[in-house]
């Protein structure tokens, strides 16, 4: 397969099937392509060129647009969360050096207001739509190597605060043919895909978006979070693939007068970016008729490294390494484990990253190119992987990454907190939940609502923590280092 920014390339088909479904509004793959080939014109005569980044805050067929137009004239996609506060996207766009962002319309107020230094260039899709209107050729597709940046992604990764995390086209083109290679019907089948995940998060963009583009599909975009709204997708585009977290699927599970009569065209059913609890297998199962795969991976990993799909896993796992994977499980002296043993999960291949932006080196990235995942594994005689555990402090809710020393750099940096500890609690709605656990300064009176009203100031809102509890101190070991365990 050649390099991912051929993704435009490949859908550059004059071709009316859809390629998106856009609030019931089909875009068939000829007008996307007309649409990318003007925005690429638009863009190139803005002056953005290759290896330039671009943050991408919008969503919906303006987000796919963007993103292909950005890839196809060799520039780097930086997608953002669009509901992101405007001091968190001033960080990420500071951090990546963007020089442009395109934004929808009515979000381009919000981007202007991000206390950034930077000189950049705001670009919406009604401008980007209207500059190459009138090009009788749109700008070719830029040719790359396979080694070539393509995406920058922000993640905690497994330590420190978010960091945007560098997938070439090389890595992202890999994990799709390891995910095509697995004995399941999606080429020469006409997919529909329900695009729950967001398409700035690495599920959403390689699993979802890349893939259906890749073999043809069609992707289905909308206001789609509440659970009704998604089975209602499902039934009237009759959607063949929807993949999510197990978030989803325990709401999908628990709409009233739901059955497997509303899922009857689901051929393919995923779980993935969070553990999933064996309670919400059984309950997709048993009331809605859905046999759900299981996966693991990465944003490092460019999503997908193992898959329960087309195995005969055990309920728990996550199935069987993709094609071109390798995997080492470690104690902590990184000595191989026996079978059985719970250890540290190591991955390698070319879907791997090769570190972060901005950055020479990564702790997490061995230089012979093994990945340190952060997660606690144990593999079975079968070669079935289960993950057990974390072994550093990330906090999952909904499928996106939380690390506390953002939370905690945030709410320390309000003159009336001294110190704070972050820690995830297990709930049923998200997976887990931020927690708060505040020293207030000497002689302050904060309370929880203006505690609140700060972190929603500065942090995507499942990042703000649910709860806050004021303390006298926090639990500190010997060496001074949070104790996090202790908060509770």
């Amino acid at each position: 397969m050649p390099p991912i920014t051929n993704l435009a390339a490949r859908m550059d088909r004059q071709s009316d099937d859809p390629a998106l479904i856009v609030a019931d509004r089909p875009i068939s793959y000829r007008r996307l392509s007309q649409r990318v080939g003007r925005w690429r014109v638009g863009l190139t005569g803005a002056g953005v060129g290759p290896g330039d980044r671009v943050a991408i805050v919008a969503a919906e067929d303006a987000f796919v647009v963007a993103h292909l137009a950005v890839l196809g004239i060799g520039a780097i996609s930086v997608p953002l969360n669009p509901r992101s506060p405007p001091a968190e996207l001033a960080r990420e766009l500071d951090a990546v050096e963007a020089i442009a962002a395109i934004v929808d319309t009515d979000r381009r107020t919000m981007v202007a207001a991000a206390p950034t230094d930077r000189t950049l260039l705001l670009l919406t899709d009604v401008e980007l739509d209207a500059a190459g209107i009138d090009a009788d050729e749109p700008r070719p597709i830029v040719e790359v190597e396979r080694s070539t940046p393509a995406v920058l992604l922000f993640t905690s990764g497994t330590g420190g605060p978010p960091r945007p995390a560098i997938l070439t086209h090389g890595n992202l083109t890999a994990s799709l043919e390891a995910v095509l290679s697995l004995p399941i019907p999606l080429v020469g089948h006409r997919h529909v895909f329900l695009a729950v995940i967001p398409l700035f998060h690495v599920f959403g963009l390689s699993t979802v978006l890349h893939l259906a583009l890749v073999i043809g599909g069609t992707v289905v975009l909308g206001d789609l979070g509440r659970p009704a709204a998604a089975v209602d997708a499902i039934e009237r585009h009759r959607v063949t693939v929807v993949a999510g977290p197990p978030t989803l699927w325990r709401a999908l599970s628990q709409v009233p007068d739901v059955g497997p009569e509303h899922f009857s065209t689901v051929a393919l059913a995923v779980s993935g970016a969070a553990r999933l609890p064996a309670g919400v297998a059984l309950d997709v199962r048993d009331r809605l008729g859905i046999e759900l795969s299981d996966g693991y991976g990465l944003t490092e990993s460019s999503a997908v490294v193992a898959s329960s799909i087309a195995t005969d896993a055990p309920l728990g796992s996550v199935g069987r390494l993709l094609p071109g994977v390798e995997a080492r499980i470690v104690d902590e002296e990184d000595r191989d484990c026996l079978i059985g043993d719970p250890g540290e999960l190591l991955v390698r291949g070319p879907m791997v990253f090769p570190g972060y932006w901005g950055s020479d080196h990564t702790d997490q990235l061995s230089a012979d190119g093994w990945l340190r995942t952060g997660d606690i594994a144990v593999v079975d005689e079968q070669g079935h992987l289960a993950i057990v555990d974390r072994r550093k402090d990330l906090i999952i809710v909904s499928g996106f990454n939380v690390f506390p020393a953002e939370v905690e750099a945030v709410l320390t940096a309000h003159p009336d907190v001294a110190e704070a500890g972050i820690v995830g609690e297990p709930v049923e709605a998200t997976g887990e939940a931020v927690v708060a656990f505040v020293v207030p300064e000497p002689g302050s009176s904060i309370d929880e609502a203006e505690l609140r009203r700060h972190c929603e100031a500065e942090l995507a809102r499942y990042k703000v923590p649910v709860r806050f509890v004021l303390v006298t101190e926090l639990p500190v070991g010997p060496s001074g280092k949070l104790q996090r365990g202790r908060l509770s």
